[in-house]
C-alpha cells in the first residue's frame, strides 16, 4: 500500500523545482507507479488529492475543522519544544509545517508507516469529531507515527496550504499524461471536464486509468471556478482590449447578434448606435460585440437549485467557494421555489446585494443604513419617505452580513438582500460555459422571465406557532407578516460601441453608488477560474492618500522573515501639537522584493516595540496608497478604513508634516456616492 511519505517526497521536490514540465512528468511517474502497484486500491487517487492539497474532494462537505491553534499545540506536544523556539522557527520559514520539521528533526529517526489509507481514515474521524479533544488526539496521533518530512506535509495539508508550486490542474495534467499509453491517449482536457463535473479530482483519477472519463455527469452544489475580468484604467483602454479581430468579421458578428435581438424597446438588450466621431476618445469599437454592465459592490456568488434528487435544496457559494446559505436564508427560501419538474437544475452566477427596496419597506422602517457618531451602521426607525428607488447598498453595509450564521430578523430586516444575477452556468441538463455569452444571456433572461415572480421570500419570518416557541429562536415583531419581496433580478446589460459610450455609462454606474462597469465580449465563453482579456473590468481608484507606516509584521512563504505587511496612519486633528497620528489602514502589495528587504532593515532598526510577530515602528516611512473606497470602522483609531488599499510609491520626498489627515479621509468618505446615508 502507499505511503504518505511518497506525498512528502515528491512534494519536497515540487518546492525546489520550478520548471513546469518536470513537475508535471515527476508527479504523472509516481500517479503511474502507484496505480502500478494496487490496481485494486485508491490509492494513485488519494496520492493526487493529498498532492494537490486536498484532504476531501471538492464535492465532499466534510471539513477537518483543524486550524493554525490545534495544530500548534500538537505540535508543541509531540517535539517537546518550547513556545519560544516554535516562535523562532515559526518566523525563520513563516509556515507551521517547516517550523514542525525543525523542530523534530532532533529526534530518534523512526520508520515511515503511515499509509495513504490509513491517512484517510484518520481525516474521516476528524471531520465527524464531536470535540476539539478528539480532534487533537487524533493529530497528535499522527504526527507521533510521522517522519519529520512526513509531519511538515502532513501540517501543510490539513491547513490547506502546501505552497510547492504544484495546483490542482498541475495534478489533472499529469493524471492525463499517466494514464496514457500506446493504446490510449488520454487528454488534461478530458481530466479537467471530469473533475469540473464531479468536483472530485480522485475520481477522475480512476476514472482516467478505467477509461470511462466520458462517463463523468454533472453534480450540482458544488461550485464550479468563477470567470474573472481583467482590470483597466480608462474607457480607451477597454476599447483595445476588444479589437484584435478583423473588422468586416467584426460587422458580420455585431449584425447577428442584432437579429438576434428583441425589438421591444423595454428588452433589457439595447442596440448602441456606433459614435462614428469621438472627439479625444478612441474609435468606435470595431472588432466584436461587447455587452456593457454595471460591476456592482456586492459579494460574488453562484446559486445551485432545482435538483430533482435534492427538491427545494439550495446553495450559495460565495468566490473563495464557500458555502455561504446559512448567511443568507431569505434568499435559500426564494430560490427554493424552483420546481426541479418544469425548471430543471440550474446554477446562476452574479453578484449578492444589500438591497433597499424602496416602497416596498414596511411602514415607519426605511431601508436605508446610516453611521452614528460611534461608527456603528444600523437602521433609523425614525426616518421615512426616503428614498423611494429601490437600489444597491454599499458593501460597508452588506459586509455585516457575510459570515454571519446565524440570521434572525432583526438582520433580515436590517440589511436586505438580492441576488443579481448576469450569468447561467448550466440549465437544461447541460453545462452553458461553452456557449457564447450571448446565447447564454439569451437564456438566462428566459429563465428569469419565468421565475421571477417565484424566487421571493418575506422581508422577516412570521411569528412562530406558540406551542412550537420553544423549540425556535427566532427574533420577531408584533407586526403582522411582511409581503414576499423578489430575490432574484437579472443584471441589466446592453451592446457598447465607444469609449465615450463606456465614459458615459461608467458616471452612471458611480451615481447608481456601483462600482463601475464590466464590458464582455459577446461571443466569449465561460472559463472557470480563469482571467483573460474576454472580460474586462473599469473601476478607476477614488483617490490615493499619503501616509505614515506605523507598523510592520512578518510576511508568509517566500516573505518569512521579512517586515513585509504595513500598518499606516494619518495625522491627526491635533497634530503635531500632541504628535497624534490615527491607523487608518494595512496594505502589503506595490512594493518590490527589493524594497520590502531595505524596509525590513530599517524598520528593525526603527522598533519602538517588538511585539514578535508585529513591531510598532517609527512613523518615518511615508507611502503614498490607492485604495477602492472608505469605510467607517472602530477597528482603527481613525474610525476609517481603506478598502483593498495598495502602495503606489514609496514617498522619500515627503516629511511626515505633509501626509494627509483625518479631516482629508472624512473628506474623501462624504464624496463617495455610496456611502451609507448618516445622520
Amino acid at each position: 500500500m502507499a505511503k504518505f511519505l511518497q506525498v512528502a517526497e515528491l512534494a519536497e521536490e515540487m518546492a525546489a523545482t520550478a520548471s513546469r514540465l518536470k513537475k508535471r512528468a515527476a508527479i504523472a511517474h509516481v500517479i503511474a507507479a502507484i496505480h502500478s502497484a494496487d490496481l485494486a486500491t485508491k490509492d494513485a487517487a488519494l496520492f493526487a488529492l493529498y498532492l494537490a492539497g486536498t484532504p476531501f474532494a471538492e464535492c465532499d462537505p466534510r471539513k477537518l475543522n483543524t486550524g493554525g491553534a490545534l495544530l500548534t499545540k500538537a505540535v508543541l506536544a509531540v517535539s517537546g519544544a518550547t513556545d519560544a523556539a516554535l516562535t523562532a522557527a515559526y518566523r525563520r520559514h513563516g509556515d507551521l509545517g517547516a517550523a514542525a520539521f525543525d523542530l523534530l528533526a532532533t529526534q530518534p529517526e523512526k520508520a515511515a508507516t503511515l499509509t495513504l489509507a490509513e491517512l484517510s481514515e484518520s481525516f474521516a474521524a476528524m471531520a465527524i469529531a464531536r470535540t476539539t479533544a478528539i480532534r487533537a488526539a487524533l493529530v497528535e496521533g499522527l504526527l507521533r507515527r510521522a517522519t519529520p518530512l512526513e509531519a511538515k506535509y502532513l501540517i501543510k495539508l490539513m491547513l490547506g496550504d502546501m505552497r510547492i508550486g504544484v495546483k490542482q490542474s498541475l495534478v489533472e495534467e499529469a493524471t492525463a499524461a499517466a494514464a496514457s499509453n500506446r493504446e490510449v491517449t488520454v487528454s488534461s482536457a478530458q481530466v479537467r471536464h471530469a473533475v469540473m463535473l464531479e468536483a472530485d479530482l480522485g475520481s477522475a483519477v480512476n476514472r482516467a486509468f478505467a477509461g470511462t472519463l466520458d462517463e463523468a455527469r454533472m453534480r450540482l452544489f458544488h461550485p464550479l471556478g468563477f470567470m474573472l475580468a481583467s482590470p483597466v484604467d480608462s474607457p480607451e483602454e477597454a476599447i483595445a482590449r476588444f479589437t484584435a479581430k478583423a473588422p468586416q468579421q467584426a460587422n458580420k458578428e455585431k449584425e447577428k447578434l442584432r437579429e438576434s435581438q428583441s425589438e421591444d424597446e423595454d428588452s433589457v438588450l439595447i442596440r448602441v448606435q456606433p459614435s462614428l466621431s469621438v472627439v479625444g476618445l478612441a474609435s468606435p469599437l470595431a472588432s466584436t460585440a461587447a455587452y456593457l454592465e454595471d460591476k456592482y459592490d456586492g459579494m460574488r456568488a453562484q446559486v445551485h437549485c432545482g435538483d430533482p434528487n435534492h427538491p427545494g435544496r439550495v446553495a450559495i457559494y460565495s468566490r473563495n467557494r464557500e458555502d455561504v446559505t446559512e448567511s443568507f436564508p431569505e434568499l435559500a427560501e426564494a430560490f427554493a421555489h424552483v420546481d426541479p419538474a418544469t425548471d430543471g437544475p440550474l446554477i446562476f452566477d452574479g453578484e449578492i446585494l444589500g438591497w433597499d427596496f424602496g416602497e416596498t419597506a414596511p411602514a415607519g422602517k426605511s431601508p436605508v443604513p446610516h453611521s452614528s457618531q460611534s461608527h456603528r451602521d444600523r437602521w433609523d426607525p425614525t426616518i421615512v419617505d426616503q428614498p423611494t428607488e429601490p437600489h444597491a447598498l454599499p458593501f460597508a453595509v452588506l459586509g455585516q452580513r457575510i459570515g454571519r450564521k446565524r440570521v434572525l430578523n432583526e438582520w433580515r430586516t436590517r440589511i436586505p438582500v438580492v441576488f443579481m444575477a448576469f450569468d447561467i452556468l448550466y440549465a437544461a441538463g447541460e453545462l452553458t460555459l461553452s456557449l457564447p455569452l450571448s446565447e447564454r444571456r439569451n437564456r438566462l433572461e428566459a429563465i428569469i422571465e419565468r421565475l421571477v415572480d417565484r424566487t421571493v421570500s418575506p422581508l422577516e419570518l412570521a411569528p412562530p406557532d406558540p406551542a412550537q416557541s420553544q423549540l425556535f429562536a427566532l427574533a420577531v415583531s408584533n407586526r403582522e407578516p411582511t409581503p414576499a419581496l423578489p430575490r432574484l433580478m437579472l443584471s441589466p446589460s446592453r451592446l457598447v460601441e465607444s469609449a465615450e459610450d463606456i465614459d458615459r455609462a461608467y458616471a452612471a454606474a458611480r451615481a447608481r453608488s456601483n462600482e463601475g462597469v464590466m464590458i464582455k465580449a459577446a461571443d466569449s465563453t465561460y472559463q472557470p477560474g480563469r482571467r483573460g482579456l474576454a472580460w474586462v473590468k473599469l473601476k478607476r481608484e477614488l483617490a490615493t492618500l499619503d501616509v505614515v507606516i506605523t507598523g510592520a509584521e512578518y510576511g508568509h512563504g517566500k516573505r518569512a522573515g521579512l517586515l513585509s505587511d504595513y500598518t499606516f496612519a494619518v495625522r491627526g486633528l491635533n497634530y503635531p501639537l500632541t504628535g497624534e497620528l490615527l491607523n487608518v489602514g494595512k496594505a502589503y502589495s506595490g512594493v518590490t522584493d527589493a524594497e520590502i528587504a531595505e524596509l525590513t532593515e530599517f524598520l528593525k532598526a526603527h522598533t519602538l516595540e517588538d511585539q514578535g510577530h508585529f513591531r510598532t515602528v517609527e512613523p518615518l516611512i511615508i507611502l503614498e496608497v490607492a485604495f477602492n473606497n472608505i469605510m467607517r470602522s472602530t477597528r482603527h483609531a481613525s474610525g476609517f478604513a481603506l478598502r483593498f488599499p495598495r502602495i503606489l510609491r514609496l514617498r522619500p520626498d515627503k516629511p511626515i508634516a505633509e501626509i494627509d489627515t483625518v479631516d482629508r479621509v472624512e473628506e474623501l468618505y462624504q464624496s463617495q456616492v455610496d456611502k451609507p446615508v448618516e445622520t
